[in-house]
């Protein structure tokens, strides 16, 4: 069986280091190399090194690993180990250790060729991959350089940049390459680098940038003919449009205006046939951005700057920067508290406003042009989509967006201002339906619909759904029947905040799954797993003076996620993205955690002037008790470590740097593939429920005491003293200290679970009494930021 150990990434820039680091986060063994420097910096020069110095040999790589580091592509600092660093010249014949090469080096065919021919071909491994990160080469005319018993494993793999953070990857095969080697690849990058794998074909710019780019290039020249400015593009071609808040232009600075200059001219050099390859010429006034040297974030400033004035937008007809002006449109207005993208399309799109002619126009023309595309740049519409959704986070893929508009309202539409509409859309209703739970696209080459295959780990909700396997659900949350006795407990409120609906179906989650399977996966497939607690609801108690309200409703949130840690069947949660507050304590009650690497979990709510309640205080006391029971050691370092979780309000960068806060433990697992999470989840919870022991709540627990909270209030005070807490937070985080340790009590008392539980009570309703608490909640509320009152 092949298997990938070991991998070597040959160019070490921003995107060669930053292929290197996803790979380490996949676990595996990273050669990172580059060319030798013909000359040294001053820096070396003053040290006293030569060319000769095996550290100025590596400088481009060394460089590179640190920049990786410093824009966190890598999931945890100690990663960094699994990277060897070296150049071409030194280390080329460390190759034949390599399971997997990947080129990542400048967009030149002649430097591609020199580098593969001389000095990759002679050092490969027998029936090692080898791979190219290019974008704009053609694949088989790479491959008519190669041996023929290279080209059968040779490939493109093509990242999006940054790697760690950009889910898509295009994978193109040249003429002869292995099927099976492509399987094989496909099957490894979304298992073990967690990415979305799309098949393209030998195009130019493959898929993602093909449609991106020309969307983008078509905005622009749609806001030269309505005579807005890029601060108004953006303001509707954002969410409105089921696009990322980047919008058009801050993409463009976010990915480089030098680089999306550099694709939109290697599109229009090799794409001659192209219907709509004038969009692709660079306009005049971006090309005067490129010679002022605009070229976006990496050098802050291109379509937009920022200054202490605030954020300023390019005007386009004066080359100067003005203030920012927040336009406001009426389209754009009626998207708002829309949370399903297809009826925010419908929204703007019936605006009448000059944004909404904008959007219409954009998507019309990005539409037409995607459906133009197939079979060129890929098979079928499905990996068209899940590249535009991948590579440049549209919440809906082109195809999606016809479905989600009407495909007769839009051909209509768009006869009616004259332009031509391809036949095929005159000839399908839609290009998705369901038949139950089966999920079909429209094939645009055979005519007819062609069923949607979902790998086997993969557990899908909305498919769930359709398969009658919800058994009980609410406005909030549902209950699903995953299969062999697992039960699956979905949030579904706004951004996954808990409030009573969810707490009440948690309860019945967990009866359930005793009563009549072998245990519970707490999981969902929203943005997030949960931002909390509702927060709005604590505010409006508060300022009733409804503070036997509050109680309940913090006993209601304590009891139930007591019930999850004391089930009599194992419990499993599945977090991913923001896993906050509420949310994290969610997670700290279960049994296990199965978490995808991209998780930001962390006890946030001293931001909102309170203390973690639902319990999390309390399992912060229990770990670090249970971290130092093994060295009799004592608790105190343990626990000012997870004291420091919660008065800093720390959020984790990853999942991997979950064990580090105590949130994780020995037995808890990480998935890459956010596909496969609940997945994964249930099959954690399968393995639990062999030999499952139901716990028994804590009792006769030695409590740090007084003398440990005095120690952890000092904390506070210099934290202060220091400039790094407020005055508030140094009194909120001394109640925090009298709770984690066990209240006022005398080091080594005997207490219970229960008792750290009435603690978190009793300083929550403290907290909430106190007039700046309130500010804080309503200026979250408000602005989504915390206050430092």
């Amino acid at each position: 069986m092949r298997q990938i150990k070991r991998a070597a990434v040959l160019g070490a820039g921003v995107m060669g280091a930053t292929i290197a680091g996803h790979l380490a986060n996949a676990g595996l063994d990273v050669l990172l190399l580059d060319i030798v420097p013909g000359e040294l910096t001053k820096q070396e020069e003053a040290k006293g090194l030569t060319l000769e110095s095996q550290i100025v040999r590596n400088r481009f790589a060394v460089n590179g690993l640190q920049g990786a580091v410093k824009s966190r592509g890598l999931y945890h600092r100690n990663f960094t180990k699994q990277i060897t660093v070296g150049n071409f010249e030194d280390d080329i014949a460390k190759l034949k250790d390599c399971d997997w090469v990947v080129e990542v080096v400048v967009e030149n065919m002649a430097i591609k060729k020199s580098l593969l021919t001389e000095k990759v071909v002679p050092n490969l491994a027998d029936g090692a991959i080898l791979s190219t990160n290019t974008s704009g080469l053609s694949v088989n005319a790479m491959a008519e350089m190669l041996p023929q018993s290279v080209r059968k494993n040779f490939l493109v793999t093509h990242f999006f940049n940054p790697p760690r953070y950009m889910r898509l990857l295009e994978l193109v095969p040249c003429n002869e390459t292995d099927p099976e080697v492509m399987a094989y690849m496909a099957d490894f990058s979304s298992r073990r680098l967690g990415k979305g794998v799309v098949y393209a074909k030998d195009t130019p710019n493959f898929i993602g940038n093909r449609i991106g780019v020309f969307t983008m290039f078509n905005a622009m020249q749609h806001m030269l003919d309505l005579k807005m400015t890029v601060e108004e593009v953006d303001a509707v071609a954002g969410p409105a449009t089921a696009r990322p808040k980047s919008a058009i232009f801050r993409t463009c600075d976010l990915v480089g205006n030098d680089t999306l200059v550099h694709v939109a001219n290697n599109s229009y050099e090799l794409l001659p046939n192209d219907e709509q390859r004038e969009i692709f010429k660079i306009p005049e006034f971006f090309s005067g951005m490129i010679e002022k040297g605009l070229l976006g974030n990496k050098v802050k400033q291109g379509f937009f700057k920022k200054d202490k004035t605030g954020i300023n937008f390019y005007d386009y007809i004066s080359g100067e920067y003005k203030a920012s002006e927040k336009p406001k449109f009426d389209s754009v207005l009626a998207t708002k508290g829309l949370d399903d993208p297809a009826k925010r399309l419908q929204a703007v799109v019936a605006g009448k406003d000059k944004a909404a002619e904008l959007a219409w126009r954009n998507l019309r023309d990005a539409l037409i042009y995607s459906v133009k595309r197939v079979p060129e740049i890929a098979d079928d519409v499905v990996n068209v989509d899940n590249g535009m959704k991948w590579g440049f986070s549209w919440e809906l893929g082109p195809f999606e967006m016809l479905d989600a508009l009407g495909v007769r309202y839009f051909v209509e539409r768009a006869e009616a201002d004259g332009v031509e509409v391809p036949e095929v859309l005159k000839q399908v209703e839609s290009f998705y339906k369901f038949e139950g739970a089966q999920k079909y696209a429209w094939d645009l080459v055979a005519g007819e619909y062609r069923e949607i295959t979902s790998p086997s780990n993969q557990i899908k909700f909305d498919i769930l759904k359709r398969a009658d396997k919800v058994v009980e659900s609410n406005s909030d949350a549902s209950i699903f029947d995953l299969g062999d006795g697992v039960f699956g407990l979905e949030f579904h409120s706004k951004m996954n905040a808990i409030d009573d609906d969810i707490l009440n179906m948690t309860a019945k989650a967990v009866e359930r799954a005793e009563n009549e399977g072998v245990g519970l996966v707490i999981g969902n497939q929203g943005k997030v797993f949960s931002a909390g607690a509702n927060l709005a609801k604590i505010a409006a108690a508060i300022n009733d003076g409804n503070f036997d309200q509050i109680e309940q409703i913090i006993r209601g949130f304590q009891t139930s996620l007591m019930v999850v840690k004391y089930a009599h069947i194992p419990v499993v949660a599945a977090p991913f993205n923001m896993t906050l507050g509420g949310g994290c304590e969610v997670a700290l009650h279960a049994d296990a955690i199965n978490a995808h690497a991209e998780t930001y979990m962390g006890l946030v709510e001293i931001g909102v002037g309170l203390l973690p309640a639902g319990g999390g205080t309390k399992e912060m006391a229990l770990r670090a008790i249970e971290m130092s029971a093994p060295y009799r050691a004592d608790v105190s370092p343990f626990l000012g470590k997870l004291f420091n979780n919660i008065v800093m309000a720390k959020v984790s960068g990853s999942a991997f740097e979950l064990n580090d806060m105590g949130m994780m433990r020995a037995g808890d697992a990480i998935t890459m593939d956010i596909d496969s999470l609940i997945a994964d989840a249930k099959q954690k919870v399968l393995a639990l429920a062999n030999n499952y022991r139901p716990k028994q709540p804590l009792e006769n627990l030695k409590a740090p005491g007084r003398s440990v909270a005095s120690a952890l209030k000092s904390q506070m005070w210099n934290m202060m003293a220091g400039g790094f807490a407020t005055e508030y937070e140094a009194e909120m985080g001394a109640i925090i200290a009298e709770v984690i340790t066990g209240g006022d009590v005398p080091t080594g008392t005997l207490i219970s679970e229960q008792h750290l539980l009435d603690l978190e009570l009793e300083a929550f309703l403290r907290l909430c009494g106190n007039p700046k608490t309130l500010e804080r909640i309503e200026h979250m509320l408000k602005t989504g930021k915390a206050l430092r009152n």
